[in-house]
């Protein structure tokens, strides 16, 4: 806490201590004021306008400081200055006051707040921020809710502050004018429960409702402007149209059918999407290709030794294409129908929130749907280089075409499949350099850890370019060649192909979504529970962002089709609070909630414990004694805000972590867990004994021994 914080808190205390003290609190009592009103009112009439100031300005403190006694002064404005004056001192004065407290609780603990439940803070600040003034509304017209506790919790979220003083202003009006009037009956009363009877506090309760059911009157109105011009069937064929078979859209049909709703599912090329057909399987096929043919340069460690390996590049590729018609039955229109989905191959179009038309072989086939669900993925971003149209170049989608193994291949891109694709061909015998324009690799990730994978690929033999940029390519008889330029220097490398690897970007043409003025960002643009525009249109998966995960995308696959399929009466926000993510190159680099560069950027306050794997027994028997094991806490507490693992088995390990952050389990369940010996998840056990070690209560270890000593004498 720094100075003006220390200040301000230390003044805040002496001044309700001094309250309770001097028993001012007494004279905030309905006996007093009516004891002293007639006293009070003859000064009035001689000194009017210093008496309004200082009873606003004692009003305006006693508020502000959440003393009690705030219906007592509100009583007496009324009693004292009349329903007019009195209603116009106490509803400025009683706003002003709780703006005050709202103040000095943001600048007390909104940086704590933050900090401690940055995840959750973000999420209210994110409600706040769309609903905050209807509920804020909402518990000012209710004066069951304390006043204070309002005061101290809105303070801690983001509400603009003028939004807060003028709902405020308006919210508590009413109940300050019950109150007020009732002070100038003052003679009447007895007690301040004669005021609020249950029938007053019911009223104010259902006028506290009025707000929350205004809004989704809106809500409803918003919704039927949006369906303005559509003409809605009658009837429908389906509950729900899927457009999109990877891992979104066929995990949102397999759920749609299986809580037994009438689902189709489009898919124009592959089944299985990119992940099948053109990435995590194929290229983790290659990896293991590469790790194979790698093997002879680690094994005479062992005292096993390999002659230089021959890479027959056609059949590595073949194998590629193998694996993937293994696992295709998994992904296949057989299984999908079989579970009862209706597949059909063909482009879709939407041609209104309820209608798909599908251009198949055999013509179009329109269908009406109650919901649909776009899950178009993504495809790789091609930058707009000079030259580049000109050649014939390799994405991660054109790749596994390939039978001959380039000698020269430049990869553009240090991001996870950049990296993945140089180390396996630089270790199956391609000559790469591999060009990115940040200082890092794997930019995501923190320093320490894409250092690893640097040091790595320049002893596989890749010729790593960091803060490199590619600004041309050119083609003459000599060949094929790309300008790199760093520092201001430019350098022709001459290469025979070029893989582009700089990100992906989401499919949103073709579909229909411009005639519907569905909004796009870069992604499809959807609310909290995947929803576009239309409620009843979603998307999930690479469409939707923000991650491009399979994991992710089948995550949100559950949240499409319940949303889709049981609005009105349930829908679920996503939840993205523990999405892990991995890079499978050799070692493996994985990574679970915040980093230290994530916590840095966020302002998230943090403690760093570190175990190193190459002390680990299992590590230096498999000969894997390199990476480590980061982990990220709150200072002082064993909750989990994230793990990075870099080493053998990262994808694997890191998954111990992902149940921890998700169930809440901390530092202290990691270390009380029994792990199998030797295996490498014992690398998690010891980060944890590495924390708790950097917090061992050296004052009761203190006690123990002066215990031990007693009861050795």
């Amino acid at each position: 806490m720094n100075f003006k914080r220390g200040l301000l808190l230390v003044t805040i205390v002496m001044l309700i201590a001094a309250f309770f003290i001097f028993d001012i609190g007494q004279y905030l009592t309905l006996e007093s004021l009516k004891a002293h009103q007639q006293d009070l009112a003859d000064y009035i009439q001689s000194n009017w306008l210093q008496a309004f100031i200082v009873y606003f300005v004692i009003y305006v403190a006693a508020t502000a400081l959440s003393l009690p006694g705030a219906i007592i002064l509100t009583l007496g404005s009324g009693a004292l200055f009349g329903l007019g004056f009195g209603l116009l001192l106490a509803s400025f004065a009683s706003t002003i006051g709780a703006t005050l407290a709202f103040l000095v609780s943001r600048f007390l603990l909104r940086d704590w707040v933050k900090a401690t439940f940055s995840e959750r803070i973000k999420a209210i600040d994110k409600g706040v921020e769309k609903d905050g003034p209807f509920y804020l509304l909402s518990l000012r017209l209710v004066p069951i809710f304390p006043f204070f506790v309002i005061n101290l919790v809105m303070g801690v979220t983001s509400i603009k502050t003028v939004t807060y003083y003028l709902v405020s202003q308006v919210g508590m009006l009413i109940g300050t004018a019950v109150y007020v009037n009732a002070g100038t009956q003052l003679a009447e009363i007895e007690a301040v429960s004669d005021i609020a009877s249950k029938e007053l506090i019911l009223s104010f309760v259902l006028l506290g409702i009025f707000p929350i059911i205004a809004k989704l009157i809106l809500n409803f109105i918003k919704q039927k402007r949006v369906y303005k011009g559509w003409e809605k069937p009658k009837t429908f064929d389906r509950n729900m149209v899927v457009i999109g078979a990877g891992s979104a859209g066929l995990v949102t049909a397999y759920i749609a059918a299986a809580v037994k709703a009438s689902v189709t599912l489009v898919e124009k090329h592959k089944m299985g999407g990119d992940c099948l057909n053109t990435g995590c399987v194929p290229s983790k096929s290659l990896l293991h290709a590469s790790k194979l043919a790698h093997t002879h340069k680690v094994s005479a460690n062992a005292g096993v030794n390999y002659h230089a390996p021959e890479v027959d590049f056609k059949t590595v590729m073949n194998q590629v294409h193998n694996v993937i018609k293994t696992i295709e039955p998994h992904d296949s229109i057989e299984r999908y129908e079989s579970l009862g989905v209706k597949v059909v191959t063909g482009s879709a179009t939407i041609v209104s929130p309820w209608q798909v038309d599908i251009q198949t072989a055999d013509g179009v086939q329109s269908l009406t749907t109650k919901n649909i669900v776009i899950a178009t993925g993504a495809s790789a971003f091609v930058p707009p280089i000079p030259g580049l149209q000109d050649i014939d170049y390799l994405t991660a989608d054109n790749l596994w075409d390939l039978t001959e193994q380039p000698k020269r291949l430049v990869v553009l891109g240090g991001g996870p499949i950049g990296s993945e694709l140089s180390q396996a061909f630089g270790r199956l015998g391609t000559q790469v350099t591999q060009v990115e324009m940040l200082p890092q690799l794997l930019a995501k990730e923190d320093p320490d850890a894409a250092q690893y994978l640097y040091d790595q690929l320049i002893e596989d033999g890749v010729d790593v370019r960091l803060n490199t940029t590619a600004t041309a390519i050119e083609k003459t008889a000599e060949g094929k060649f790309i300008v790199l330029e760093k520092d201001g220097k430019q350098e022709k490398l001459p290469f025979d192909e070029i893989l582009i690897a700089v990100g992906r970007m989401a499919n949103l043409k073709g579909f229909g979504l411009e005639k519907l003025g569905i909004e796009t960002n870069r992604v499809v643009v959807t609310n909290e529970m995947l929803q576009t525009k239309y409620p009843n249109i979603l998307a999930a998966g690479d469409v939707a962002g923000p991650y491009q995960f399979t994991h992710t995308a089948a995550h949100q696959a559950w949240y499409a089709a319940v949303n889709a399929l049981f609005r009105p009466f349930k829908t679920f926000k996503v939840d993205y609070r523990v999405i892990p993510w991995a890079t499978f190159t050799d070692p493996e680099i994985a990574t679970v909630g915040l980093n230290e560069q994530a916590a840095k950027e966020q302002n998230i306050a943090y403690e760093v414990t570190r175990y190193d794997i190459g002390g680990l027994d299992r590590a230096l028997a498999d000969d894997h004694a390199r990476g480590f094991v980061k982990v990220l806490t709150p200072p002082g507490k064993d909750k989990i805000l994230g793990a990075t693992i870099v080493g053998a088995h990262a994808g694997e390990l890191i998954a111990e972590f992902v149940l921890a952050m998700k169930y809440n389990l901390g530092m202290n369940k990691l270390l009380g867990t029994i792990h199998i010996y030797p295996t490498m998840a014992e690398a998690s056990k010891y980060a944890a004994g590495n924390w708790k070690k950097a917090h061992t209560p050296e004052k009761l270890l203190a006690f123990v021994e002066r215990f031990h000593t007693w009861r050795r004498n």
